[in-house]
């Protein structure tokens, strides 16, 4: 018989840590702790594969749940010696969600359930206080409506806020034990109303509904679109948590927070957290009641009045922090934790890796470093190469002025500025029109991931550093200001009201989520500086991977940009994008519209100069590395105007006649011209073109190389390369070329020529290619269109349904088709080296940037990766960690604890 229900707690672990794809991280994490002899009130896990066979078999239940789920219910009543349903003594549980991999806020809870009439009144009894009782009832009739029954939970917001009208109250706290009575009555009447039948009083209904609702969240629209986000795939599903109640409201020796064992956004090393006197979980992070910090440290640093749980709970405290230093321990790694205090008593209700920004991940993982916890190549593994992106990118400027508004908690690192919005959807929209957007919410909720997302940051009137904005902004890397109170979020009228000010939808503001700072209008930035952890952290990367890491750069701002970001040459200079500088793009035209190749040649000698100087300039930054030069590849109809006014101004210009420079578009207008007259072809057709540029390339380097101590490392690339005669043709020219040059100049340079591997053809026939080949770079954007048959500038209207039906995992534009493009390059890679075992090989495609692709390169033997300048940390990372695991693979298997523990953990 299939097991589907594991239990945990009371000395009774079916699980641990290890577990986690079938126990979910919360399950698997839950067991463990209980069997390192932490306070984890007793419960029981529902199994991923549950969720799994709930979509496959029609939303249905393996026959056996049942009885599991029954057996281990009786183990915790057994437990806690109390029993489910029961009026006098009755056993209250949480219904949680909890997949493999952390999803803050996506998925759904249910609190105290097991509540009706008659087991609220045996809540009373045995706690001897009702209003507690009441409270919690009215809490799970909220959330079980919301969660389960589909009752919008604004509407149960609006009975608490009429009642507090109607009696004069003003805090939640102050409604007394008939209020909550009173309300519980007003909550049932609308659930009935709403979903029109009586709300459901019995506790296995109850359960099993809320089970149902856990699974039924795997697939709601804010999860789907965190799992896109995250690329989580579909099919990992969810397990659900059943576990015994335990209560932070019932009085002032109770409470209930969230801590994480170090500081989540600058990685300091201090317990970081809040915690709520006298209140449930969702308190904490709903922003009703305004959070304080766990400690006096934390306080002060917030410049908070409120004490904090050192000063008010010391005991318990202090049992808190021996928690956070065992698990932490335990561990390996930073967690997040959830508690909470029963009459003095502390519960532990979970642990897991704690999602942390960029910087404080690279000091995290530093620190750990040196304090002996961790390796340097396990320090390397942990921090995801994409989320450096959240440090290469500009910060406000300390010397700008700056109209500062207001004031909210610095919940997420970095600056951004843009047009105010106030619903998820228009950031959304304005985004994906090229507008930079500020949210601004009262508090986010899950449902509103999609224009987090899009937003470039996120503004929030309440919450708190734990909060669900909190959060997820660090997650997504996206600066976020939370709880800014002096801030009158008005989503309906479309305004901010904050004193005498009126902001209105449309104006920009600016945050800083480093320091909390809402600035009116747009701030000055400044780039960042790359050094500290980052600087020991890449240090750690080059010692350890093998592929070299170069840029794509043509522009020498671009090229300085790409060196102090640690790239090691330019993988990719397109050549082309010089051409479209407004003073040369006339003499490009009038090359098109030449003739006679005498023509060309003049309007080509006119470009001679521009080309020269650029390429000396290319040369003079990247002195001493090598680079790697595309001959002329676009089709040159891109050259050409095409709008009335420019084909008048241009004929005008040219002293051509408008019909004449009509009837020439038409000519050399193309079916298909990403595979029509390109890249070698043209050089085939129009060799001068590709001497001009030969010329200007080993002159520009002469040039440089007079100038320099440090020579010149040139390539000189071939372009959409099908045949070995096509390359042998072109590089007889740019020998040709190198020869005359170099006999005017009386100098010379060393180079290499060879070509981009971007037709299935060309990789097919490598081994004929490398005869005339010095090296290969893999172009793969164009290999993914040709292989695939796709064009990349329209398959973007199809992608998303490809990869949501599975058809592929990811889009193979951002990353490697290693099903397909990947055998491509494996085959041009081994039948290339067969021929010429000394040649170079590389990427220069856009998945040189993307660490899934490059992992993939490092497999194949890929001599280097080349990027855009900003992925150059990215890819130095992702290098590392594909050597790391590459050597990892070839060694014996074997995991110690601890390793299992750091898998376990994430």
């Amino acid at each position: 018989m299939s097991k589907w229900v594991y239990s945990f707690g009371a000395d009774h672990n079916e699980g641990d840590a290890s577990m986690r794809n079938l126990l979910g991280g919360k399950g698997s994490n839950l067991a463990e702790m209980a069997s390192l002899s932490l306070p984890v009130p007793p419960g029981f896990t529902i199994t991923t594969e549950v969720c799994t066979h709930y979509y496959d078999n029609g939303e249905s239940y393996p026959k056996e749940l049942t009885d599991q789920v029954e057996a281990a219910l009786g183990q915790i009543e057994q437990s806690m010696s109390m029993k489910f349903g029961d009026a006098d003594n009755p056993l209250l549980v949480s219904v949680r969600s909890g997949a493999r991999v952390s999803m803050p806020g996506m998925m759904d809870t249910v609190l105290n359930l097991g509540l009706n009439d008659e087991t609220v009144a045996g809540l009373a009894k045995q706690s001897g206080d009702a209003r507690f009782a009441w409270d919690s009832y009215r809490r799970f009739i909220q959330m079980y409506g919301d969660v389960v029954l589909g009752v919008d939970h604004h509407e149960f917001e609006d009975v608490i806020d009429t009642h507090k009208r109607d009696n004069a109250i003003t805090q939640d706290t102050d409604i007394t034990a008939e209020g909550w009575q009173e309300i519980v009555g007003e909550y049932k009447r609308l659930v009935e109303a709403d979903i029109g039948k009586p709300f459901p009083t019995d506790p296995k209904e109850q359960l099993w509904g809320a089970i149902g609702a856990v699974f039924s969240s795997w697939m709601v629209p804010r999860a789907v679109t965190y799992r896109k986000i995250h690329e989580i795939p579909g099919n990992w599903g969810t397990a659900v948590n059943v576990q015994s109640m335990v209560f932070g409201n019932m009085g002032q020796d109770c409470s209930t927070g969230v801590a994480f064992t170090r500081d989540p956004s600058t990685g300091e090393n201090y317990f970081y957290g809040e915690y709520l006197i006298n209140a449930q979980g969702e308190d904490v992070v709903a922003g009703i009641r305004t959070p304080q910090s766990l400690t006096k440290y934390g306080r002060e640093r917030e410049g908070s009045d409120l004490p904090s749980m050192e000063e008010t709970m010391p005991e318990v405290f202090a049992q808190l922090d021996d928690v956070r230093t065992k698990l932490e321990t335990h561990y390996c790694d930073v967690q997040d934790l959830e508690f909470t205090v029963q009459k003095g008593k502390l519960f532990m209700l979970q642990t897991r890796s704690g999602k942390r920004t960029a910087k404080a991940a690279l000091k995290i993982a530093v620190d750990m470093v040196e304090e002996g916890l961790i390796t340097q190549e396990e320090a390397l593994l942990r921090i995801d190469p994409q989320s450096l992106d959240q440090l290469l990118h500009p910060t406000l400027d300390p010397d700008a002025e700056k109209n500062i508004i207001a004031k909210g908690l610095p919940a997420s690192p970095g600056a951004a500025s843009g047009t105010i919005v106030f619903t998820a959807d228009e950031a959304e929209t304005k985004s994906h029109a090229g507008q930079s957007v500020i949210l601004c919410r009262q508090e986010t909720s899950p449902e509103d991931i999609h224009g987090m997302y899009a937003a470039a940051g996120i503004l929030t009137s309440r919450g708190g550093m734990t909060s669900h904005a909190a959060v997820v902004a660090r997650g997504m890397g996206k600066p976020c200001v939370a709880g800014a109170g002096e801030l009158h979020i008005d989503a309906k009228s479309r305004m901010i009201r904050v004193g005498d000010h009126t902001i209105k939808e449309g104006d920009t503001l600016t945050i800083d989520g480093s320091t909390g700072e809402v600035i009116m209008g747009a701030v000055a930035t400044i780039q960042p500086e790359m050094s500290g952890d980052f600087s020991t952290l890449m240090a750690w990367a080059d010692e350890r991977r093998r592929m070299k890491v170069r840029t794509n750069a043509e522009t020498p701002l671009d090229a300085k940009t790409a060196v102090d970001f640690g790239a090691e040459g330019v993988g990719l200079c397109r050549t082309e994008h010089m051409f479209f500088e407004p003073s040369r793009i006339q003499n490009v035209r009038e090359m098109i519209f030449a003739t006679t190749e005498k023509d060309r040649r003049a309007a080509l000698e006119k470009l001679l100069p521009e080309q020269r100087a650029d390429f000396a300039e290319l040369f003079k930054i990247m002195a001493g590395l090598p680079i790697t030069i595309r001959l002329l590849d676009p089709p040159l109809h891109e050259f050409l105007p095409h709008e009335e006014a420019d084909i008048d101004q241009f004929a005008a210009t040219a002293d051509i006649d408008p019909e004449k420079v009509r009837r020439r578009l038409d000519d050399l207008k193309e079916m298909n011209p990403m595979l029509g007259h390109r890249g070698c072809r043209l050089g085939i057709t129009y060799p001068e073109i590709y001497e001009m540029q030969a010329r200007a390339i080993f002159e520009g380097a002469i040039e440089a190389a007079e100038k320099s101590d440090e020579s010149v490392e040139l390539e000189i690339m071939i372009p959409l390369v099908a045949t070995r005669k096509e390359l042998a043709m072109m590089r007889e020219v740019v020998e040709s070329a190198a020869e005359a040059v170099f006999a005017e100049k009386s100098k010379k340079v060393d180079y290499i020529v060879g070509t981009m591997i971007e037709l299935p053809r060309a990789a097919l026939t490598a081994g004929d290619i490398a005869e005339v080949a010095d090296f290969f770079s893999f172009g793969t954007n164009d290999l993914t269109q040709t292989a695939l048959g796709m064009s990349r500038d329209d398959a973007s209207s199809f992608l998303p349904a490809y990869v949501g039906h599975g058809i592929f995992e990811r889009d193979p534009f951002a990353t490697l088709d290693t099903q397909g493009v990947g055998e491509l390059i494996e085959i041009a890679v081994k039948r290339g080296r067969e021929t010429n075992a000394k040649i170079k090989l590389g990427i220069c495609g856009e998945h040189g940037g993307d660490p899934s692709s490059i992992a993939f390169c490092e497999k194949v033997g890929l001599d280097y990766v080349s990027c855009s300048p900003y992925r150059v940390p990215i890819a130095r990372l992702a290098a590392a960690q594909a050597a790391i695991k590459e050597g990892q693979e070839k060694t014996v298997p074997f995991q110690d604890k601890k390793g299992q523990k750091l898998a376990a953990a994430e």
